[in-house]
């Protein structure tokens, strides 16, 4: 018996021809011969299962009257068996069946039949169908599977596209050192904000806030050790603003605060003073000359829409005003615009204010 050791999609055909008597298996493999397959013979039910195991066939051509395990029962236990149960079975016969012995065969998985003493031509004809049906359904299989695999690396390459867009959206609208949405991003959470509380009628607060002491971090520590500190004022604001709100960082120590729905003026300015202290806490860090914490303090200048602005430049430079009013009096503390800070005496500090800032 000749078992071929594993299967191989590249490779011609298998045929598997199952006869105990080895004349019978001679003449089949002579008629094989005229075309290009790889015949593979068993002498018994047993070595023809066993060759099932090892190989994938495109065609079985199976006696129906063996010793021990007959044909009927080979076809049988193939047709029950996942990997095997779409094989096509040709029996071969010593003689005519009747028509329930027919019918038995197709039950478990009977194509077609052949009688001896074999018709050379008739066997080629009914191969070679068979062969092409395999070939035909082998060639279909490659091209879903290599459709299969493109379709894969589509999808890879598209979620690739996708995390690459993603990435550059976030450095297109996020600052890159803490994380916090940019200006551009803020101007745009800004006028949905202005949009959403014109139509509900309800007040929102911008607040211009920036970092008292933030200077001399970077003089004695190295801006290395002030990154860390925005960083970490970064994180606070994330922990300490509701979801709701928007913190976004400006660049330097500047940020910026849109608080949402807030009830009135008094509950916002309770709400900055409180955010001001957590952010004026200080910021363990290993940082040089053996300090074991940072502290900087914390500047607010509110203002709110549609009282203090109905447009985003004027609320914009009325939180400006607020916060150069805040820096210029002594810094430390929360304020709300109002009409004396953009009186024309302020513009004189405004080189001060650039410097305090």
């Amino acid at each position: 018996m000749s078992i071929v050791d594993s299967p191989s999609e590249q490779g011609p055909p298998r045929i598997l021809v199952v006869d105990d008597l080895y004349a019978n298996r001679l003449a089949m493999r002579r008629v094989l011969a005229t075309l290009q397959v790889e015949v593979v013979e068993a002498e018994s039910g047993n070595e023809a299962l066993a060759a099932c195991i090892d190989a994938e066939f495109a065609l079985i051509l199976l006696d129906v009257q063996m010793p021990g395990m007959d044909g009927m029962e080979v076809a049988e236990f193939l047709h029950g068996e996942e990997s095997t149960q779409h094989t096509p079975v040709i029996f071969v016969t010593a003689g005519a069946t009747d028509d329930m012995d027919r019918l038995k065969g197709y039950d478990v998985g009977a194509v077609d039949y052949i009688t001896k003493p074999l018709n050379p031509s008739l066997l080629s004809a009914k191969v070679r169908n068979f062969i092409e049906l395999y070939e035909s359904r082998r060639a279909l299989k490659k091209a879903l599977a290599e459709l299969d695999e493109r379709n894969t690396q589509l999808e890879r390459e598209i979620e690739e596209r996708r995390r690459a867009e993603d990435r550059a959206q976030q450095l297109a609208t996020h600052d890159a050192l803490t994380g916090l949405p940019n200006r551009l991003l803020f101007l745009d959470r800004l006028a949905t904000s202005m949009q959403r509380a014109k139509r509900n009628s309800t007040i929102f607060a911008l607040g211009y806030m920036d970092l008292d002491g933030f200077k001399p971090v970077n003089d004695e520590f190295g801006h290395g050790i002030g990154d860390i500190t925005l960083q970490t004022i970064a994180d606070r604001l994330r922990e300490h603003t509701r979801k709701t709100d928007t913190v976004a960082r400006f660049g330097g120590d500047e940020f910026a605060l849109i608080l949402e729905s807030v009830d009135s003026e008094e509950t916002c300015i309770g709400i900055c003073e409180e955010l001001r202290a957590r952010l004026s806490a200080p910021i363990s860090l290993p940082c040089a000359g053996g300090s074991n914490g940072i502290t900087v303090g914390v500047s607010i200048g509110l203002a709110f829409y549609p009282a203090n602005g109905e447009n985003a430049d004027r609320l914009m430079h009325n939180a400006d005003r607020a916060l150069y009013s805040v820096k210029h009096s002594g810094k430390g503390a929360v304020h709300v615009f109002n009409a004396a800070d953009d009186d024309g005496a302020h513009v004189h500090g405004a080189q001060v204010h650039a410097k305090m800032r």
